[in-house]
């Protein structure tokens, strides 16, 4: 039984790979904990072929490294007896070679290296080992699939995506492995007989985001509000120290990289490319911050953003990943007083009435929207190939000039622009006088500055919807929270 939740296209993909007629070598990457080695093994197991599975070991020294892969080795081709350990990647791989040609011409071969980074250390050649049998053997023999994998996204991306050396351009396919969506998590969690509501969803998701691993801690016996409560606010709690393990586990130098989540992590407008510059301890020679940054948006942590019509701004950087986000703003700054047990049980309930909650709902709103763009386009019927986005204009000093912040627009393909304001609220919001003036002031101030042509139309985003007002009807357009759980 396939016990695959979405993944519909990723599946797809991998349908067309088993089924070609060339041998293939895919890379699949994705931040830890998002699904990857679940995907390809559920997937695979479920399909006719010898399936090898070797892993590497986390900090693991080069001869624990070959002791696994020669275990896999065992396994896989020969009912799980003891072969000798090799003593570099050359004498492993050669092994592996011996093991596939012993197998009939017409047996289809799924060789699954997962985290691949662990096992390639520094010294020992173990790229220059997959290269040669790659190109020596494995790219002649059209029933061998190579798939390997990594949770260090920036390492894959730089060590095989851009090798420079005899991989280059040896990979057929790139799997980005994503987290769920928000129908794919309730779809998720539905599997497992929790049902929830929407709303309660959104909660959870705000959370703790669209992550297979932690969606899998929830337990059904209890509300969300529970949920949470026991899985950030509790010593025992899986999340309670889950992000310093996050970090360790993809960086070598972890805490350079939490310092530069922290520094993003302090606006909700985003941190632009020059105050990151500022606030770091990093040097700029030779391009440390851009890879640093680099990496950390490769890894799902960070998205940057170059303002539309406005990009001599330059870039600016906001946290998109919703459990690091709520690490940093809920869990962290209590972890000492959670510790101590000074604030008692039902921490979580406490917080979800008060001001900081409400301010921190805006925030993880509004990056869950940047990651349903599709269905916030379908929603309001703009058409493909259009631009999506974001736009701010900050007013100067010396001037009577006014600013305006956009969450959202979509630079339209039909000769048109759609303005986005997004708004999370506990009930259906209100546009009243001031709010739709506001807006009609931030449209102005956008039709001034870019000089616009264009036809203007503004929507909202509301998680749950429009109340009737008199302004309401004004609007052109909204999404809300079931909007966005299309498929």
């Amino acid at each position: 039984m396939n016990r695959l939740i979405g993944r519909t296209i990723e599946q797809q993909e991998l349908t067309d790979i088993f089924n070609s007629k060339k041998a293939e070598f895919v890379v699949v990457y994705g931040r830890r904990r998002v699904g990857k080695t679940f995907l390809i093994e559920q997937f695979f197991n479920a399909k006719k072929c010898i399936y090898f599975y070797a892993t590497g070991v986390q900090d693991g020294l080069l001869k624990e490294q070959l002791f696994e892969f020669a275990k896999a080795i065992g396994q896989t081709f020969y009912h799980g007896a003891t072969i000798a350990t090799p003593t570099t990647w050359l004498q492993a791989f050669d092994e592996l070679n011996k093991a596939i040609n012993s197998l009939p011409s017409s047996k289809k071969i799924v060789l699954f290296i997962d985290e691949l980074p662990w096992m390639a250390t520094k010294r020992s050649r173990m790229l220059q080992g997959l290269d040669y049998y790659w190109n020596h053997d494995w790219s002649k023999n059209e029933n061998i699939k190579l798939i390997i994998c990594g949770s260090s996204a920036s390492w894959i991306i730089k060590n095989i995506i851009y090798n420079k050396g005899g991989l280059h351009n040896r990979y057929t396919c790139s799997l980005l492995i994503k987290p769920f969506s928000l129908s794919e998590s309730k779809a998720f969690l539905a599997s497992r007989d929790i049902t929830v509501s929407n709303k309660q969803l959104l909660q959870l998701y705000m959370a703790i985001g669209g992550i297979p691993h932690y969606l899998d801690r929830v337990k059904k016996n209890l509300s969300i509000t529970q949920n949470i409560e026991a899985l950030c606010f509790k010593e025992t709690g899986f999340l309670f120290s889950e992000f310093d393990k996050l970090f360790k586990s993809l960086f070598d130098d972890a805490k350079v990289y939490i310092e530069l989540i922290r520094i993003i992590a302090t606006s909700r407008e985003g941190v632009s490319r020059a105050l990151i510059e500022t606030r770091s301890k990093l040097s700029q020679k030779g391009g440390t911050l851009t890879d640093r940054l680099t990496d950390l948006e490769q890894a799902g942590f960070i998205k940057s953003f170059l303002p539309l019509k406005h990009q001599r701004q330059g870039m600016y950087y906001r946290i998109i990943d919703e459990y690091t986000y709520f690490y940093l703003k809920w869990i962290e700054p209590e972890k000492h007083i959670l510790l101590s047990n000074e604030v008692g049980h039902h921490y979580w309930v406490h917080q979800t009435h008060s001001a900081a909650y409400h301010a921190w709902m805006g925030y993880a709103f509004e990056s869950i929207c940047y990651k349903h763009l599709a269905q916030i386009q379908k929603t309001l019927n703009i058409p493909m190939g259009s631009k999506a986005g974001t736009w701010r204009h900050l007013a100067k000093n010396s001037s009577q000039d006014s600013g305006a912040q956009i969450d959202l627009l979509f630079e339209r393909s039909d000769d048109a622009v759609t303005l986005c304001e997004i708004k999370c609220t506990d009930e259906p919001f209100t546009i009243d006088k001031n709010v739709y003036n506001l807006l009609m002031k931030k449209a102005a101030v956008y039709q001034q500055i870019t000089k616009t042509t264009k036809q203007v139309f503004i929507a909202f985003i509301s998680a749950n919807g429009l109340k009737k007002s008199a302004y309401a009807h004004k609007i052109t357009g909204v999404v809300t929270l079931a909007d966005l759980l299309q498929e």
